[in-house]
């Protein structure tokens, strides 16, 4: 399989965590964002290669995922030889997110599912994930970021608030001209960024 290819399949191998969790009496709360949080969200139709970890919730609190927790590295080994997934399917990738902060409020807009007792997944919210995108296309350039943005079809209140965001986490020149050219590819100019 090599990719998530789908909703249902994204469904799927995060059913399978949820019931290797189960199966190990270990119980977890991921912090999900990205295209595989997108596309359980259903925000998106695009295959992916990974589910983004950017934190454990553990209470009101978040912690960065790195390194994973021996128990769900291993469940999370059995559910890729189960599925044909790369090794690192779940990977903590964006847990430097959590050194300059989430958008405020982040926390109170996240969708939480469960997956068997002992896994809940916390998906980013269609605003926090229009912050996420917009950083991410301004940083890695046009691909799936922007097309990922583009099916948000974010507001120009929302990219400027996103904007904003994203200047916390990179305050350089170089960052801000690539961000004003992409707010101005979606209409929104002369911003107060």
């Amino acid at each position: 399989m090599e990719k998530i290819a789908n909703r249902e399949v994204a469904e799927q191998v995060l059913k399978a965590l949820g019931e290797q969790l189960d199966a190990a009496g270990q119980a977890y709360e991921l912090v999900v964002v990205g295209g595989s949080g997108l596309l359980v969200l259903g925000m998106i139709d695009r295959s992916t290669r990974d589910v983004d970890l950017v934190a454990l919730r553990v209470g009101s609190t978040l912690e960065k995922p790195e390194p994973l927790p021996v128990p769900l590295r291993e469940a999370r080994n059995r559910v890729a030889r189960d599925f044909s997934l790369p090794e690192h399917w779940l990977n903590p990738g964006p847990a430097g997110l959590l050194d300059f902060e989430l958008p405020q409020g982040f926390l109170d807009r996240v969708e939480s599912r469960g997956y068997g007792s002992h896994l809940t997944v916390h998906l980013a919210s269609r605003f926090d994930q229009i912050h996420f995108k917009l950083y991410a296309a301004v940083d890695a350039g046009p691909g799936k970021h922007s097309q990922d943005l583009e099916a948000l079809e974010p507001t120009s209140e929302e990219l400027l608030l996103a904007a904003r965001w994203a200047r916390t986490h990179d305050p350089s020149p170089g960052f801000e001209e690539v961000l004003r050219r992409v707010l101005s590819h979606y209409g929104v100019d002369d911003a107060d960024i």
